[in-house]
């Protein structure tokens, strides 16, 4: 009985990492895609650079913009199309009769989904900075560049677990998250496209998302130099905000079998 009431036990950690791991989406887009993206970009802005300190400054600039292609590729990707074939299936009410609440189950895919995009930050940087001469953060940096990582990660699992629930069909499910994903990359600057260079109408919709921030200015905050942070921040409630309606909306509406 006292299992019971633990939301996060290690028989469940251990399986939901099964679940996390035998995702082919978040191997391909949540690992593969970031470090292919982020060798061809540096790669090809080195060749039209001949200073050593301007390669580590693309360099550093693209990796950490490509590093928020993670928590959306293995969470609002993979995370929300998993979740959507377990629930057209029936596993969650399959796990209830075994004594598995819903939220013991929730908290252990949320931490095996934050475990892996951990490991799959650590490969991505470490293929940076073994490739490329990246940029050494200050500390101050590090510490921001990860608690934007772990907010922005969380605010996608509000996301996922709400379309899922909404959609409830593998599908549907794929279409809205496939969608969203490469909105994100395109409004974020990860497709070619500049900030500067979106349509005038566009422009407004990007300051409403982290990934824009992320992808053009953490360099500053990365390497210690002064840097407005009202804005990001600003976008990270507003994404959040709109995260939390949806999965609140989600939650409310009737279980169907």
């Amino acid at each position: 009985m006292q299992n019971k009431r633990k939301l996060l036990t290690p028989q469940m950690l251990a399986f939901e990492m099964r679940c996390v791991t035998g995702n082919p989406y978040v191997h391909i887009f949540g690992v593969g895609l970031p470090v292919v993206l982020a060798l061809l970009i540096t790669k090809v802005a080195g060749q039209e650079m001949t200073g050593t300190a301007g390669i580590k400054i693309i360099g550093t600039t693209v990796y950490l913009g490509m590093g928020s292609l993670i928590p959306m590729a293995v969470i609002l990707m993979g995370y929300a199309v998993s979740y959507a074939e377990e629930l057209s299936k029936g596993i969650p009410q399959r796990l209830q009769l075994f004594g598995i609440k819903r939220s013991v189950a929730f908290c252990s895919r949320a931490a095996a989904e934050l475990l892996f995009i951990l490991l799959a930050c650590l490969i991505f940087f470490a293929s940076g900075y073994l490739l490329y001469d990246l940029e050494k953060p200050v500390w101050t940096g590090l510490a921001s560049y990860t608690a934007c990582m772990a907010v922005f990660s969380i605010i996608c699992l509000a996301l996922a677990h709400g379309i899922a629930c909404i959609c409830r069909n593998f599908g549907r499910t794929y279409c809205v998250s496939m969608i969203l994903y490469f909105a994100f990359m395109i409004l974020g600057g990860m497709m070619g496209i500049s900030y500067e260079n979106l349509p005038g109408w566009v422009q407004p919709v990007a300051k409403l998302l982290p990934v824009m921030y992320i992808n053009r200015d953490f360099y500053k905050i990365w390497t210690g130099k002064e840097y407005n942070c009202m804005p990001m921040i600003q976008s990270f409630l507003f994404l959040g905000a709109v995260s939390a309606i949806i999965l609140f909306a989600a939650l409310k509406q009737p279980e169907r079998t």
